[in-house]
């Protein structure tokens, strides 16, 4: 069930007018949505009913066969009647799928949801893979002296790092908007084919300012694709799949993390063929491989789910099963067409969202230790005296401790359903790691520093959950492609400080930077406590006023409200 708990009213008028049979499909739609205020008191009402009917049929019904979407909130007609004239005045582009009355297997979902994962979602992921690669592909150049061959410092190192975040940052919410009104399917590869010419044009870099400017370039170009690829995912699944997906892309980013080292292995040992140092083969090799994934996106991103049915990946039964699933747990994801543009109110909105802030703030302060470590890292163990071989093969298992971490932390947020206190474990885990390497840097050996900087660079990954988040809380699909764009903009601005943490005056030990990122480690635990607590306090002061309405007045309020997204008295926050 997702938090927007109007969304799921399966109850129906208390007049005799109004009044309907109960149907098996009705009991079994009480049952499953009986977190909602009206459905609760329903629920106790009928519960003995319930129970007598149910006890002789549920033995009858085959789990094979079952009807998987029990908690259709659209056996209420005037809730389905409402929804369809939206679905018409918003133009959805599938809206001559939605069918209140489908019904299909559990077995049938599975099915879906598997092949799903094998189509959207590997795409999703093989799009990610040309975004990391050539963003990710910085340090493995850097091991190869870089630095040295343009005759930049670490400041000009750490200049190149803040503008391409800066750059960055400032094109995520343009991006977001140009995707949303020319559609993803036709932005993406747009995005994609330009920022693979410019990351394979940086093989011809010959000082700072040609790196500022390719920096500035591919930032520019790469921003806004991580919103539009959540905002692509959330069209084929359900609120609570979509995280799992989410870490796939993350987990797919530290594959490719890891057979970029590989790969950069090898590369990097082209220095001097035709006279190349090695990185730039390296920036060469990789911006075309993500040129062909680019001209390939063209193909494999599709505007909906009808088209599913054109390319012959799905049967039109099936893609009638994934519009109505996805209807089901979210009506409002038919509430706008994959070409309508946000508007300046829906903009300024978001950005003015107080209920979404606390998330924002986990974003900007959560990722800077593990970020500041793991960008330093190939000057930190090419300063300890390690080669450029060795420097890129003890990348490697920190980039594996960080797959791990990411997901099973996901898969634990989702089974207890539970953001802000699984999110604790990062603090929890990071702490003693960074007080360890503030105190003791200088003692450390080769080797004690290569494990300590590997455990501290691979800690639990929450950001697929804090995406996930910012989604669910926003309450509204029309502005959930803005929040993800905020977000993810609030994380770059953590990126620049990330990058700004070691300077030139603090090395070769960096203690005033070790400092700074213990104190954002430490700042995080209070942070995620707070945020738990004024979730908490919202949700109940909400239910305080939703419960002193009569149900009369409940029902006019979930259809005539002006109230939106999370400011409605039915919607709960995710906490």
């Amino acid at each position: 069930m997702i938090n927007y708990q109007a969304r799921s009213p399966s109850y129906s008028s208390t007049s005799d007018s109004d009044e309907e049979e109960i149907t098996e499909e009705g009991l079994r739609a009480i049952r499953s949505n009986a977190t909602h205020p009206l459905i609760q008191k329903k629920a106790s009402d009928l519960s003995t009913s319930i129970q007598l009917i149910t006890s002789d049929n549920d033995s009858l019904i085959n789990e094979e066969d079952e009807e998987e979407d029990s908690s259709n909130p659209f056996i209420d007609t005037k809730l389905s009647d409402y929804y369809s004239r939206v679905y018409e005045t918003s133009q959805y582009e599938c809206r001559h799928l939605f069918d209140p009355n489908f019904n299909w297997s559990k077995h049938q979902d599975k099915i879906i949801v598997h092949k799903l994962d094998k189509v959207i979602a590997l795409f999703a992921c093989l799009m990610f893979t040309g975004l990391q690669l050539d963003r990710g592909n910085l340090p493995q150049a850097i091991s190869d002296n870089m630095l040295e061959d343009l005759n930049l410092t670490t400041n000009d190192y750490n200049r190149g790092n803040t503008i391409f975040l800066i750059c960055f940052l400032l094109g995520e919410i343009p991006s977001s908007i140009l995707s949303k009104w020319i559609g993803a399917d036709r932005f993406i590869p747009f995005q994609m084919i330009t920022w693979s010419i410019v990351a394979s044009c940086q093989c011809f870099l010959q000082g700072k300012y040609s790196f500022f400017l390719a920096r500035a370039l591919t930032a520019v170009l790469e921003s806004g694709l991580i919103a539009e690829l959540v905002l692509f995912l959330s069209t084929y699944y359900k609120a609570k799949e979509l995280p799992i997906r989410l870490s796939w892309l993350w987990v797919t980013s530290t594959m490719v993390q890891v057979c970029g080292a590989v790969m950069a292995m090898g590369i990097l040992r082209l220095r001097g063929f035709l006279g190349w140092e090695g990185w730039r083969w390296l920036f060469l090799i990789e911006g075309l491989i993500t040129l062909v994934i680019g001209v390939g996106a063209i193909y494999m991103l599709i505007p909906s789910p009808i088209e599913l049915v054109d390319r012959g990946w799905f049967t039109e039964h099936e893609v009638k099963i994934i519009v109505n699933r996805v209807l089901r747990d979210d009506p409002t994801k038919g509430d706008t067409n994959n070409r309508s543009g946000v508007t300046l109110k829906q903009l300024v909105r978001v950005f003015l969202d107080y209920d979404l802030w606390p998330i924002y703030l986990v974003g900007l302060i959560a990722y800077i230790p593990a970020s500041s470590i793991g960008t330093y890292i190939p000057i930190i163990y090419r300063g300890a005296g390690l080669t450029t071989f060795q420097t890129n093969l003890l990348l490697i298992p920190h980039y594996i401790l960080h797959i791990t971490f990411l997901l099973q932390i996901t898969k634990l947020s989702e089974r207890f359903n539970q953001r802000a206190l699984v999110a604790i474990i990062l603090p929890i885990y990071s702490i003693p790691l960074l007080f360890i390497f503030k105190y003791n840097r200088d003692r450390l050996t080769t080797t004690g520093l290569w494990l300590l900087s590997s455990l501290i660079a691979g800690a639990p990954y929450i950001h697929a959950i804090c995406v996930s988040w910012v989604s669910r809380n926003s309450g509204s699909i029309k502005t959930r492609s803005v929040s993800a764009a905020v977000y993810n903009l609030i994380v770059q601005a953590g990126g620049i400080i990330s990058a700004n943490i070691y300077r030139d005056d603090d090395k070769p030990l960096y203690h005033r930077g070790n400092t700074h990122i213990l104190l954002f480690g430490i700042a995080l635990l209070p942070l995620l406590l707070s945020i738990k607590a004024y979730y908490t306090w919202r949700n109940n002061s909400k239910s305080k006023v939703w419960n002193s309405m009569t149900e009369d007045e409940q029902y006019q309020y979930v259809h005539n409200t002006p109230d939106e997204g999370n400011k409605r008295l039915d919607f709960r926050f995710d906490s």
